[in-house]
């Protein structure tokens, strides 16, 4: 029981003794759940359940926590959220904070667990689940350090947690990174009590039954969440980057430009509003676009213009998903920014390769090849032994005959040939209006004349 609690129940028992009744008010508590990894929907989450529960003067904040971890980045702010808010904040965690989850964990205030719960295993891996090299772990030793002991938690044991160098008689010694039991964390002092329920945990940090509001989201919460998600970001800039091309290969509005503009809509609108996207970011797509246009209907050839474009575009949809404000990037200073940023870049080449290869093989699977779909392109071929060719043949009679120039051929100009009006390029010289002329031959559907 905290000291707090201690003060309240001897005031009490001070005022009943003088015969002073006190009503108990009942306490709020504002209730919100991560049942997921830790990513930029659960900061989102957090970010909504801080402001609207210092907004309505809560007495408690509480988070339901079950998560095997996920970004350190997004972690990160979770942690500083929870620990800078005046609301004294409370975790259950129902069945597992691992990694990223227990660092969150201890940024609160009180810890609760379920039976058979765990806390532990902070160590920073890699996508395959890989134990990162030192200079990786360095920063969420320190993090882990520094969170416990804000909270009056064992910084050792926190350290154990990531570095399996770390030695506790008793408790770690194995030489593996230190995971908890919620008995354990129990029995260590690591954890406030093991409860059944949520209710159950409340009332160790409340003697009135409290009132619980759980965080409600809207529509457009629910849309954000999901479309920020980083699985959904990779697959819109697929979209995006798969429908720029299969649209520059057949000019038009059409619809890969509508899948392509949909998909950067849904891309950058919800990083736009979350404060995650700023202005110069889409500036900067916008213009990796122009200049990608540019390049195929006014630049001949490929060159500088369409590789400008190109890079334009990546560092736009990578700088996006990367957190910053303006032009300056919220890093703690030892953090390791570049693996932050090497991780969303690949992200987005992947992303971005497969949506490229996609569209290549879309193109050549639905449009040209016999389909239902190959209404979409002309498949009939004209072959010259057939009668077909290129160009207008008919002006060729022309060729041998006489008529006059209607006006001036400098080199080209107009005749009269036979009555008929006519396109004509001298060949030699020029030849004033009025001067006869004579059809010396017919190419590239253009009739040539000299001066008769």
């Amino acid at each position: 029981m905290s000291k707090n609690h201690i003060l309240k129940t001897l005031l009490a028992a001070a005022l009943l003794l003088l015969g002073i009744t006190v009503s108990a008010q009942q306490p709020k508590v504002y209730y919100y759940k991560i049942d997921d990894n830790i990513s930029k929907p659960a900061l989102r989450l957090t970010q909504k359940a801080v402001k609207e529960a210092e907004a309505g003067k809560f007495d408690y904040l509480m988070l339901e926590l079950n998560t095997f971890g996920g970004e350190l980045d997004a972690a990160d702010k979770i942690r500083t959220l929870l620990l800078n808010t005046k609301v004294p904040t409370v975790v259950f965690i129902n069945n597992n904070a691992a990694s990223a989850g227990a660092l969150i964990s201890i940024a609160c205030d009180s810890i609760y667990m379920m039976p058979g719960a765990s806390i532990g295993a902070a160590s920073v891996v890699n996508e395959t689940g890989e134990i990162m090299p030192d200079k990786y772990q360095s920063y969420m030793r320190s993090l882990m350090r520094t969170t416990a002991q804000h909270n009056g938690r064992d910084p050792n044991i926190a350290q154990a947690m990531v570095d399996p160098d770390v030695k506790i008689a008793g408790i770690s010694d194995s030489g593996k990174v230190l995971t908890f039991t919620s008995e354990e964390a129990a029995k260590n002092g690591f954890c406030e009590g093991v409860v059944s329920s949520r209710e159950e945990a409340l009332s160790h940090v409340s003697e009135t039954p409290a009132e619980i509001t759980e965080q409600e989201l809207s529509a457009i919460d629910k849309i954000i969440n999901f479309l920020v998600n980083p699985v959904v970001s990779g697959i819109l800039i697929m979209c995006i980057v798969g429908g720029l091309y299969f649209e520059l290969q057949a000019p038009g509005i059409g619809l890969p430009s509508i899948i392509a503009i949909t998909a950067a809509l849904l891309f950058f609108a919800p990083h736009y509003l979350e404060g995650l996207a700023a202005h110069w970011e889409i500036l900067i797509f916008l213009a990796g676009l122009v200049l990608l246009m540019l390049e195929f209907f006014v630049v001949p050839g490929f060159g500088v213009t369409g590789i400008s474009g190109i890079v334009l575009i990546l560092v736009s949809l990578i700088l996006t998903l990367v957190y910053n404000v303006g032009f300056k990037f919220k890093f703690n200073p030892e953090f390791d920014a570049s693996a932050y940023v090497s991780k969303m870049t690949i992200l987005v080449l992947v992303s971005s390769l497969a949506g490229f290869f996609i569209a290549l093989w879309l193109g050549k699977k639905l449009i040209l090849a016999e389909t239902r779909f190959g209404s979409l392109a002309l498949r009939t071929k004209m072959e010259s032994d057939q009668g077909f060719t290129s160009q207008d043949m008919r002006n060729e009679q022309y060729v041998g005959k006489e008529g006059t120039a209607q006006t001036i051929l400098r080199p080209s100009g107009k005749v009269n040939i036979d009555g008929e009006i006519l396109d004509a390029t001298v060949e030699h010289g020029y030849v004033e209006a009025g001067e006869k002329v004579k059809v010396t031959r017919f190419e590239n559907a253009q009739l040539f004349v000299r001066k008769a």
